[in-house]
C-alpha cells in the first residue's frame, strides 16, 4: 500500500515525529545524554518503521519535499546572519587561530573520508558522505548535501551521511571527556594558570523575544533567501555544483556585514529562534524519509571510515589543538569541545566542556568564548564551501 503524502500532509507529520522524539528524548537518559536532538530521534525512529513497510512489502510512503527544502535554505541562511568579521576580530587571535586550526580540521575529515571510500572502490561522494558533511556539519549539513550526493548518481549517500551524523553524535560525547581528562592529569594542569573569572563573555546582555524584531527578521531571511536563489543560479549557470541554500548565506553574510559597517543593529537572536525551528522541521522530514535499506552493501566501508575517523579526531585534539592553543588547562577543554562538534555537535561541545569543568571545579573561560563562537557560526560557513569544492573535484 503506498501513503502518498502532499507537502501540507508531510509537514504535518514531521511534527509529530518531532514530537514523539522530544517525547523519548526527555525520558531516556542516553538520548539525553549525548545530546541527540529531537528530530533525529523521531525520524530514525519512523525510518525504522518505513524499512519495515519496505522489507515486509505491505506498506510504502511518498512525501512532498517542497517544504523540506524551503525549510532548508531558511535555516542555513540564518547562519550565513552569523557570519560577522566585526565579531570574529572582537573574538582575539585566539579565536582566529582556532577557527583556522578549525578548518584543517574539515579538509583532513575529507581528505581521508574520500581517501577510505576510493581505497573501498566506492564513490568519493561516500567519503564526503562520512567526512565532514556529518562530523563537523552534523545532521542539518547531512540533511543538505546527501540528496545532492543522491543526484549525482550515488545511491544511499544521503542514508549514510545521516547514519554517520548520529553515530557522531554519540562519539562527540565519548571521545572529548577522556581525551582532555588525559591532558589535565597528565600535566597537571587543574593546577596551573589559573585565570580571572570574569576574562571573557560570549554574550554582554539577555534580552526577551520581541514579536516586531521577530517579524522584521523574518522579512529579513526571505529577503535574503531571495536574493541567495540569484546568486545560486548565477552560480549553477557558470557549471559549478551549487547547493540551492548557499546563495542565501552568501547574501545574509554581506547583509550582516553591511549592519556591522553602518553600525545598525541586527537582532541575532530572533534570527536564530527562527533557524533552529526551521531546522527541527527539516531534520523531522529529511530523518523520516530516510531509506535504511540502502544501507545493506554500504555498512561495514562506513563503519570503517568512521572509526578511522574517530582516530583522526582523537589524534588531532590530543597533539595538534592542545598545543596550537597553548598547552594549558584551557588548551585541553577546547580539545574536549572540538571533538563535540567535530564529530557531532556544538551542544556536544558545550557538554563536554561543562562536564569538565564541574570535575575539576574550574572554568576555562577562553574555551568557553572560543568554541561555541566558532563551533555554532564560522565554521558552519566554511565547512559547507569545503564540500561544495570537493563535490566539484569529484564529479
Amino acid at each position: 500500500m503506498l501513503f502518498k503524502l502532499d507537502a501540507i500532509q508531510t509537514l504535518a507529520l514531521a511534527v509529530i515525529v518531532l514530537i514523539i522524539g522530544e517525547f523519548l528524548r526527555k525520558r531516556i537518559k542516553f538520548l539525553e545524554h549525548f545530546c541527540i536532538p529531537a528530530p533525529v530521534i523521531g525520524g530514525i525512529l519512523f525510518s525504522m518503521i518505513t524499512l519495515l513497510g519496505y522489507t515486509t512489502k505491505v506498506f510504502t510512503f511518498e512525501f512532498d519535499d517542497t517544504l523540506k527544502n524551503i525549510f532548508l535554505i531558511a535555516f542555513f541562511t540564518t547562519i550565513g546572519f552569523t557570519a560577522s568579521l566585526k565579531l570574529l576580530k572582537k573574538g582575539g587571535v585566539q579565536v582566529i587561530i582556532f577557527l583556522l586550526i578549525s578548518m584543517v580540521l574539515v579538509v583532513a575529515q575529507n581528505v581521508l573520508g574520500i581517501g577510505m571510500a576510493q581505497m573501498f572502490g566506492l564513490h568519493p561522494y561516500i567519503g564526503l558522505a562520512t567526512g565532514s558533511t556529518p562530523l563537523v556539519g552534523g545532521p542539518g549539513t547531512s540533511g543538505a548535501f546527501g540528496p545532492l550526493f543522491e543526484q549525482a548518481g550515488v545511491a544511499g549517500a544521503a542514508t549514510v551521511a545521516m547514519a554517520a551524523a548520529t553515530f557522531g553524535l554519540v562519539m562527540g560525547s565519548i571521545t572529548g571527556g577522556p581525551i582532555a581528562k588525559r591532558l589535565i592529569e597528565k600535566h597537571d594542569l587543574h593546577k596551573k594558570g589559573i585565570e580571572n573569572e570574569a576574562a571573557f563573555s560570549l554574550a554582554d546582555k539577555v534580552r526577551s523575544l520581541d514579536g516586531d524584531s521577530l517579524l522584521k527578521s523574518a522579512i529579513i531571511i526571505v529577503l535574503a533567501m531571495g536574493i541567495g536563489s540569484i546568486i545560486s543560479k548565477w552560480f549553477v549557470g557558470m557549471g559549478m555544483t551549487f547547493p540551492p541554500y548557499i546563495g542565501g548565506m552568501l547574501a545574509a553574510a554581506i547583509i550582516r556585514n553591511l549592519y556591522d559597517l553602518f553600525n545598525k543593529e541586527l537582532v541575532i537572536e530572533e534570527i536564530e529562534v527562527i533557524g533552529n525551528i526551521s531546522l527541527s522541521f527539516f531534520l523531522s522530514m529529511a530523518l523520516m524519509s530516510l531509506k535504511l535499506w540502502q544501507l545493506a552493501n554500504l555498512a561495514l566501508p562506513m563503519l570503517a571510515i568512521l572509526a578511522v575517523q574517530v582516530i583522526l579526531m582523537a589524534l588531532f585534539t590530543y597533539f595538534a589543538v592542545f598545543r596550537v592553543m597553548g598547552s594549558d588547562y584551557d588548551a585541553a577543554v577546547m580539545a574536549s569541545g572540538t571533538c563535540g562538534f567535530g564529530l557531532g555537535s556544538t551542544a556536544n561541545a558545550m557538554a563536554n566542556m561543562e562536564t569538565l569543568s564541574n570535575k575539576y571545579g574550574r572554568k576555562a573561560h577562553r574555551a568557553f568564548f572560543a568554541v561555541p563562537l566558532v563551533g555554532s557560526l564560522f565554521i558552519d560557513f566554511f565547512n559547507a564551501f569545503a564540500i561544495t569544492f570537493f563535490m566539484n573535484m569529484y564529479r
